[in-house]
């Protein structure tokens, strides 16, 4: 019988009794914590310090730090209501110094020949003004100017002259070009328009410079953040978060082994979202688009979107993410939506895709990366849809788990060597066949690969030619596939 293999109780005891040792190399089962950041600007009332990610409980956290009338604490909320129990982040951030603050109009005209209501619709959050026929331009301007600025969660100030209400962001930069305005959005015959008034509106425009990441993103030190939500989808935005999970020296690099994936979303016309979509290619970052005309904002969408598909990922990596609800979002009017060659169309240029039932319920249709090119400029699928990616963040951690638990100190020998299980050696031949062991695992109990025969007979696991304490393994995981089409020729016949 071999001797049982203790660590730390040494064999030349003479005081009795007794003495325990606690070993935790087959109990640990432990996965990582998938965290999520949503990164976003902070107001004059958050009590955050700028370039600093903070736990996040829910939107009350997200007020206070970033501000009630932050965009970000809105983002919070859309992330929220898709994603109830995922462990959340939001990394806090200042206006530029030298950016501009957007605005936009409503002017009021003409005078409401019967009683009537209002439904103004500023980043998809309704406000209902009454309107009676005693009132001028400039009264319901007034009327609409206190009913704005008396929310304290709107991330616009009104202002009123002459019957023109003007919105001015609370924060600087282009997201605030980004704050749809509407006028009964829903038309009849909830939204009925109120005869004899006119209301013309003025999106919002001239918001100008991006805050910079650079700061902030240091802050991140080696937390992981499998989710990071960008409100931003400008070029240099985009770029700087490309680089910090690039495979090389990113948080996907051998060296860091942090991984993560970035979500963002733009709105837009079928020609305008291919042209962004096609300009991309980062296996890392994910686009929805956003049919031009929807009252919500592009990062109320992402954030929703992405609350929708980590609650799935969290579960099942592999497991598909269409027919999933994306809740708080309000989808563009069915004129402006995306039919199913569109949708198509948006796949092929790495833009993921929604579909909205009749009740206008939102839900994912495809995730998929910006990836489309080889380093050579030809086509490439290899990342195409965000389940392989999240799948190989499962993997690469569950094999890293595995292997620092089963093996911390352990001493290397040839194949063939004596080892008994005290002895503290390792061969080629045991990591092999607890490599084997442990894939059977991702096959049979998580569902996440296949083929273990295949696995087996291309798995290589031998020592490096050059360090002799080295251990080189070439771990051929065959990923689970998702049903996504079902094709059906339906052969029929003719009665003869």
């Amino acid at each position: 019988m071999s001797a049982i293999p203790f660590k730390t109780v040494p064999t030349a005891l003479r005081v009795p009794l007794f003495f325990g040792e606690v070993d935790a190399s087959k109990a640990n089962t432990a996965t990582e914590i998938q965290r999520t950041l949503i990164i976003g600007q902070k107001t004059a009332s958050g009590t955050g310090a700028q370039d600093t990610v903070n736990l996040c409980a829910g939107s009350n956290d997200a007020a206070t730090l970033a501000g009630v009338n932050s965009r970000l604490a809105a983002d919070v909320a859309a992330y929220r209501a898709n994603d109830p129990s995922g462990e959340l982040w939001i990394g806090l951030l200042a206006d530029d110094a030298g950016g501009a603050a957007a605005t936009g109009t409503l002017t009021f005209s003409g005078a409401a020949t019967s009683n009537g209501t209002l439904y103004v619709y500023l980043g998809g959050v309704r406000y209902v003004l009454p309107v009676l026929t005693t009132q001028s331009a400039t009264q319901l301007a007034t009327a609409l100017v206190a009913l704005v600025n008396a929310d304290p969660t709107c991330p616009v100030t009104a202002s009123n002259a002459a019957g023109v209400v003007t919105f001015t962001a609370d924060s600087k930069g282009p997201q605030g070009n980004d704050y749809p305005m509407a006028i009964d959005f829903f038309g009849l015959p909830s939204e009925p328009a109120i005869p004899g008034l006119t209301v013309a509106l003025v999106q919002m425009s001239g918001g100008a410079t991006v805050p910079s990441l650079t700061n902030l993103l240091l802050a991140l030190g080696e937390q992981t953040f499998d989710a990071i939500v960008s409100p931003y989808n400008d070029t240099t935005t985009l770029d700087t978060l490309k680089t910090l999970l690039n495979d090389s020296t990113g948080r996907w690099a051998y060296s860091e082994q942090l991984y993560g994936h970035v979500f963002t979303a733009k709105s837009g016309t079928l020609s305008q979202l291919v042209t962004f979509g096609s300009a991309r290619n980062d296996q890392h970052a994910t686009c929805f688009g956003v049919a031009a005309g929807s009252p919500t904002p592009v990062s109320a969408w992402a954030a929703a979107a992405a609350g929708a598909a980590m609650a799935s990922l969290r579960i099942d990596p592999a497991r598909p993410l269409q027919t999933l609800a994306v809740r708080g979002v309000i989808a563009a009017p069915l004129a402006n939506r995306f039919v199913l060659l569109d949708r198509n169309t948006l796949l092929f240029n790495g833009i993921s895709t929604f579909t909205v039932g009749s009740d206008g319920t939102v839900a994912i249709e495809n995730v998929i990366t910006t990836y489309q090119k080889n380093a050579f400029g030809s086509a490439d699928d290899s990342y195409l849809q965000i389940e392989t990616l999240f799948n190989l963040m499962f993997q690469l951690r569950f094999l890293r788990t595995r292997i620092t638990s089963k093996f911390p100190r352990m001493k290397l020998a040839d194949d063939g060597t004596p080892a008994g299980p005290d002895s503290g050696i390792v061969t080629p031949k045991t990591v092999r066949a607890e490599l084997i062991s442990a894939y059977a695992e991702l096959v049979d109990d998580f569902g996440v690969a296949q083929d273990a025969d295949f696995f087996g007979a291309n798995l290589v696991v031998q020592r490096n030619a050059v360090n002799p304490n080295r251990l080189d393994v070439l771990f051929p995981t065959v990923l689970i596939d998702q049903l996504r089409v079902f094709a059906v020729l339906a052969q029929f016949r003719n009665q003869v």
